[in-house]
């Protein structure tokens, strides 16, 4: 049983209770929305409850569809990288670079599908008779914040490797030195 729960958690990723939860979780709101009745989830009247309803839903849209699709992407790069590099699993790099990309393609991706309308100037009359502004910097404002996590994504990862590099250089250094001849 043992060796059945750990190939589980090897392809899933976490314990069989986990994935239990969470069916019985969406199970559980399948069985609200069918009892409420899908009429009683948008009313105009209250705002808040829309608001309520449409960011449950996006929790969900994230969880059932999103969450997958990045999280195979991920894991396929992974194994790219490791076809690409000729690295075994277990020689790992100094400092892994995987978080390092991760991170800014995250925050691009969110500040992406946040800013969406206007990096393609949709609804541009609206926002230039609301504001009295254009819908123009939007694109230009989101490739610069980009640049810009990606630029610092690199930065800190240059630092890091360089304070562990040094670390293994002290480590070797401490480790070759002869007993008795340690600088007091």
């Amino acid at each position: 049983m043992r060796a059945l729960i750990a190939r589980f958690k090897g392809q899933y990723g976490a314990h069989p209770l986990q994935l239990l939860t969470l069916v019985a979780c969406f199970a559980f709101v399948g069985y609200v929305i069918s009892v409420m009745g899908p009429k009683h989830l948008w009313n105009s009247r209250v705002w808040w409850q829309s608001i309520l309803v449409w960011f449950l839903g996006a929790i969900v849209l994230h969880d059932l569809v999103l969450f997958p699709i990045y999280a195979v992407a991920d894991r396929s790069l992974h194994a790219g990288w490791q076809a690409v590099t000729g690295r075994l699993p277990d020689r790992r790099p100094r400092v892994p670079i995987v978080n390092y990309v991760r991170v800014p393609v995250l925050a691009s991706g969110l500040l992406f599908a946040l800013f969406f309308p206007g990096i393609i100037e949709q609804g541009s009359a609206a926002y230039l008779r609301a504001t009295g502004l254009t819908q123009a910097p939007f694109l230009d404002r989101w490739l610069l914040i980009t640049a810009v996590l990606f630029a610092s994504s690199a930065v800190a990862y240059a630092v890091r490797s360089a304070m562990v590099g040094r670390r293994q250089l002290a480590a070797q250094d401490a480790s070759v030195t002869p007993p008795g001849t340690e600088p007091l």
